[in-house]
């Protein structure tokens, strides 16, 4: 006798399930998606219209889910703006906008699409999620209606948030997050009243989610973390490159490691608008990462994580991230100090005029020291030490505390700073550190092609960033990036 759909979906579920709970490791998947934009205009379009155009891409989300799902993953994150795209105003993305209740009601799309009100978005998504037993994060927008009793009521009527979804693999919405930390062109939604702070259990560890810039803030990326102790972070960004150390891969490796916990990245894909860089990152380094200006080819990335990373052999000790450099008393501050513009931030740097030695470069409290030697000193490429403490206030504020050694584009000096994407000098070896006012600092090593270094650096627990290969590939940068939350 063949069984009922109902009972399949049940028996498929719970051997997943159990599949999870044999293991202290699950498989997780992210998707870099080339979206379909809509196109550019100043009215809304229709209903059906939007639709449309969000079903052309849940179509190739829909395949990229069931790719990963034969590959045994437990669960898949989809980009930031991944089914409807960008480039509205208040007023044009609201046919794309749905109502999207709180998790708490306990609902599945997939089987009662008209519980509430109309949502085919919802339903669509939760049918992925059911149809190929997996959990599916995806970003999509909310609309909540409010009135003149409401003082901060728009006066539109409506509030319109950011919003990431997570489908269980029955289809039932579990987790509704809206974006607190907007980027200032996101000037179509509104900010949530107080920051929300999202998790979920799975038989494969807690997780939370947040959304793309909210990774640079205290609330909620931290508190996810250091207060409610999730194991992995759902991350849908639109990220746009910005060298050398706000590369996506790079920054989001970095931040993995510093916070120690699992981070699956699902980054849009648009080289015109420098947006690729994808992964699967750990405490200990990416697991898989996608970096592609090359082509508009959407990627899957499935790889094995820890449930629990927290206790992992590989996780890094507790570090303190100023006890060498404080301690350091034998290097001597520079004579020839210079100052660039790293996006928009005014460092000090040094030039590294010797083919070995320490160096140490100061801005206001933060000192940062080098040690180093090239595997052969090229004279057509040029390398200094920078330090940047104080308020980066271009696209939103925030402190920050930086060292940094990073090739130049050129030897004139005046180009430090500029973008990076390929060297060729090596190092015999680096190492790297600074006394920081912050225990937020996030270590990651760049190769020339926008390579990470997965296993080719490790981090000290008195705050050195330390070569273990000899030589290294070509560096383009390392950088230890701190952020002092307390200070913004």
């Amino acid at each position: 006798m063949v069984p009922s759909q109902p009972l399949l979906h049940a028996a498929v579920f719970v051997l997943t399930v159990l599949q999870a709970l044999a293991s202290d490791t699950f498989i997780a998947a992210v998707y870099e998606h080339a979206v379909i934009l809509p196109d550019a205009t100043e009215e809304p379009v229709s209903p059906d219209d939007a639709l449309a155009l969000m079903n052309k891409n849940m179509d190739v989300l829909e395949g990229a889910i069931k790719e990963a799902a034969q590959q045994g993953a437990h669960i898949i994150v989809t980009p930031e703006d991944g089914i409807y795209g960008r480039r509205f105003t208040r007023e044009t993305i609201y046919p794309y906008l749905e109502d999207i209740p709180d998790p708490a009601v306990n609902w599945i799309p997939c089987v009662d699409p008209t519980r509430f009100a109309p949502a085919p978005v919802q339903e669509r998504l939760s049918c992925m999620a059911r149809n190929n037993s997996i959990y599916v994060a995806a970003n999509i927008g909310d609309k909540k209606p409010c009135n003149s009793s409401d003082p901060s009521c728009p006066s539109d009527g409506r509030y319109q948030y950011n919003t990431d979804v997570v489908f269980d693999p029955e289809g039932k919405l579990v987790a509704r997050y809206h974006k607190y930390n907007l980027f200032m062109s996101e000037t179509q939604f509104n900010y949530p009243k107080e920051p929300e702070a999202v998790t979920f259990e799975t038989s494969f560890g807690k997780f939370g989610i947040f959304t793309c810039f909210d990774i640079l803030f205290r609330e909620p990326a931290v508190v996810l973390v250091s207060e409610l102790q999730v194991d992995t972070m759902l991350f849908p960004t639109a990220w746009m490159n910005v060298l050398p150390f706000l590369t996506a891969v790079e920054f989001h490796s970095a931040w993995a490691m510093g916070m120690g916990v699992n981070l699956l990245s699902a980054n849009t894909h648009n080289i015109s608008l420098a947006m690729t860089g994808s992964g699967i990152y750990t405490p200990d380094g990416p697991r898989t990462y996608y970096y592609n200006m090359k082509t508009e080819d959407g990627h899957v990335l499935v790889a094995e994580l820890d449930s629990h990373p927290r206790l992992s052999p590989a996780s890094l000790p507790a570090v303190n991230w100023s006890s060498y450099a404080s301690s350091v008393k034998r290097f001597s501050p520079n004579d020839h100090d210079f100052g660039g513009l790293v996006f928009h931030d005014w460092f000090t740097f040094t030039e590294l005029t010797k083919p070995e030695g320490n160096l140490t470069v100061c801005q206001k409290d933060l000192c940062c020291h080098l040690s180093y030697k090239v595997a052969g000193k090229r004279e057509d490429e040029v390398y200094v030490l920078g330090a940047f403490d104080g308020l980066h206030v271009v696209e939103g504020q925030y402190y920050l505390q930086i060292c940094t050694l990073l090739k130049c584009k050129s030897t004139d000096l005046n180009t430090c700073g500029q973008p990076v994407e390929t060297a060729q000098t090596k190092f015999e070896m680096f190492s790297l550190s600074g006394t920081f006012g912050t225990n937020y600092v996030f270590p990651e090593v760049l190769y020339s092609g926008v390579q990470l270094a997965p296993g080719e650096f490790e981090v000290l627990n008195d705050g050195r960033l330390m070569s273990k290969t000899r030589p290294t590939k070509p560096v383009v940068t390392v950088t230890l990036f701190g952020r002092w939350y307390e200070k913004d």
